[in-house]
C-alpha cells in the first residue's frame, strides 16, 4: 500500500488528493498527520488519478503538501459476532459502553450483498409490538419495511424506544432488536441505552448510537454498520431480528450536507438527486430469504420538516416502504400517547401477519369495523365544530363517543403499558359495544357472537 504526500485542497470535511493512481470508491484510507496522529477517511469520488475523501474525524489541522495519505485497498468493514448482543457501539462500530472489543468471527462491507430477488421469501408472521395502535389495526409483519412518520416535538424517540422494548414474537424462535440512533443528542441517546437496561432488553439488543456531536460522515455509515450487524444475526445466526433506525432525517440532512460541499447540483429542495436510490439501498435490505430461518424487519423512524409528508425524505420513503406509521400533533396536545394517527397510516402486508394460527381469526373482521366506525366519528365531530352538536342525529353523536373512546381507550396507552395481541382485540370488541349492532356491517355473524360484548 504506496502512500501519498499530493494534498491539494481542503474543504469543510473534505480533501482532495491527486495523482494517487487506481483508487475505489467507497475504499477506506488512512491520514497521517505530521505530529504521528492518525486519521481515518473514505472516498466519495474518483476520476482519473484523483480522490476525493471524507475525513471521518475531522479535516481541522491537515495542511496540503504535509499529509500523508495511505489507501487501504478495503471498503469500510464492520467486525461480526454473537457477541455484539448487548453491547453499545459507535457509529464506525467501535464499542462505546467501556467493555472490550470482540473479536470478530469474521469482517464484511457495511455496503452489505443484494438479495437476489428469486430468493426472498414473502413477508407473512406477526410481530407484536404491544402497542393496540399498530398491532390492531397496522400490523408490523416479518420482513416488512414499516416507517413511522413523525414531526418536531412528538414523542417518536419514547415510541421507539416503547418498540425495542416491548417487540416479540410468538413462536419462541431466536428474537433481537438492532436500535441505531442517528444525530441524537446525548440526553437521547442515554434515555434509549437506560431504558433497555431498566426493563432487561438491552440483553437481546445490539445499539450504534451516533450523536449529534459526531463527525457527519459516522452518519451516513451507521445505518449500514447496523444493517450488516442484522444480516449477520438473522441469515447466519438465524435470530428474527427488528432494526429500528431513528431519526432517518439526520440521515438525509448528512447526505444534504455532504453533496454541498461535494459541489453537486442539488435536486429537490436542496437534497441529493440520488437520495431516493441512496435510501432504498438500506430499506432494501430488509426481508426474509428462503430456506433461511431467520429475517429482518426494519421500522425507520424519521421527523418530517414542518409537518409536510410531501417533503422528499417522507415523500421517498413512502414510495420504498410498505405502508407507514403517521403520528398526530393533534392527539399528542390532547394528551394521547402514543399519538399514532391510525386514519392515514397503513400497513400494507397487514393481511399477511394476522388471522387464525397468526393472531386470531377475527383480527381482519375487526380491524375493519374500528377503522371504518373510527373514521365516521371522526367525521361526525368535525361536522358537529361546524354545525353544532344539536345538528347531528342521535347515532351521529353514538359515532363521536365511539370515536372519542377509541382515542381514550385503544390509541392511548401507557409508555410502559405492554398489551398483548388478545387484549388489544378483546379492547376493540368492548369498543364496538358502544354502537348499535346493526351498525356492525363489517364484522362476520360467527364472530360477533363468539367475541361480540353486549
Amino acid at each position: 500500500m504506496k502512500e501519498f504526500m499530493t494534498t491539494k485542497e481542503v474543504v469543510g470535511p473534505l480533501i482532495l488528493v491527486t495523482d494517487c493512481g487506481d483508487v475505489g470508491y467507497g475504499e477506506v484510507a488512512e491520514i497521517t498527520m505530521p505530529d504521528g496522529q492518525t486519521r481515518h477517511a473514505m472516498v466519495l469520488q474518483t476520476s482519473h488519478d484523483l480522490a476525493l475523501l471524507q475525513v471521518f474525524e475531522g479535516t481541522s489541522g491537515i495542511n496540503p503538501g504535509t499529509t500523508r495519505v495511505r489507501f487501504t485497498a478495503k471498503p469500510l468493514q464492520i467486525g461480526l459476532t454473537p457477541d455484539m448482543i448487548g453491547r453499545v457501539f459507535d457509529g464506525l462500530g467501535r464499542p462505546k459502553d467501556g467493555g472490550p472489543v470482540p473479536i470478530p468471527k469474521k469482517r464484511v462491507s457495511i455496503n452489505g450483498s443484494p438479495l437476489n430477488p428469486v430468493s426472498r421469501a414473502y413477508p407473512n408472521e406477526f410481530i407484536s409490538t404491544g402497542i393496540s395502535a399498530i398491532d390492531g389495526l397496522n400490523t408490523l409483519v416479518r420482513g416488512q419495511k414499516l416507517p413511522i412518520f413523525s414531526g418536531a416535538g412528538l414523542p417518536h424517540a419514547r415510541i421507539a424506544a416503547q418498540i425495542a422494548r416491548q417487540a416479540t414474537i410468538s413462536t419462541g424462535e431466536e428474537f433481537s432488536v438492532v436500535f441505531a440512533a442517528l444525530g441524537v443528542t446525548f440526553e437521547e441517546a442515554n434515555f434509549f441505552i437506560e431504558g433497555l437496561k431498566a426493563t432487561g432488553a438491552d440483553a437481546r439488543s445490539v445499539l450504534f448510537i451516533n450523536l449529534a456531536s459526531d463527525p457527519v460522515i459516522e452518519r451516513i455509515a451507521i445505518p449500514r454498520m447496523a444493517l450488516s450487524c442484522a444480516e449477520y444475526l438473522a441469515f447466519e445466526l438465524g435470530y428474527h431480528v427488528l432494526v429500528i433506525m431513528t431519526d432517518m432525517t439526520n440521515y438525509c440532512e448528512a447526505l444534504r450536507e455532504i453533496g454541498a460541499a461535494r459541489r453537486e447540483i442539488p435536486g429537490r429542495r436542496g437534497y441529493p438527486g440520488y437520495m431516493y436510490t441512496d435510501l432504498a439501498s438500506l430499506y432494501e435490505r430488509a426481508g426474509r430469504i428462503r430456506d433461511k430461518k431467520g429475517s429482518i424487519t426494519q421500522m425507520p423512524i424519521l421527523t418530517m420538516p414542518d409537518d409536510d409528508k410531501t417533503h422528499p425524505i417522507p415523500d421517498l420513503t413512502g414510495y420504498i416502504t410498505e405502508g407507514q406509521i403517521m403520528l398526530s400533533r393533534s392527539l399528542e396536545r390532547a394528551g394521547v400517547y402514543p399519538p399514532i394517527d391510525v386514519l392515514p397510516s397503513l400497513s400494507r402486508l397487514r393481511d399477511k401477519g394476522i388471522g387464525d394460527g397468526k393472531t386470531r381469526e377475527d383480527h381482519a373482521d375487526l380491524s375493519s369495523q374500528l377503522f371504518a366506525s373510527y373514521a365516521r366519528g371522526r367525521e361526525a365531530r368535525e361536522l358537529a365544530v361546524i354545525l353544532g352538536e344539536s345538528a347531528l342525529s342521535p347515532i351521529d353523536v353514538t359515532y363521536v363517543r365511539f370515536a372519542e373512546e377509541f382515542e381514550k381507550r385503544f390509541v392511548s396507552q401507557g409508555e410502559f403499558e405492554d398489551r398483548n395481541i388478545t387484549a388489544t382485540l378483546e379492547l376493540g370488541w368492548e369498543l364496538l359495544s358502544i354502537l348499535p349492532k346493526a351498525e356492525l356491517k363489517r364484522v362476520h355473524k360467527e364472530f360477533l357472537e363468539k367475541y361480540g360484548k353486549a
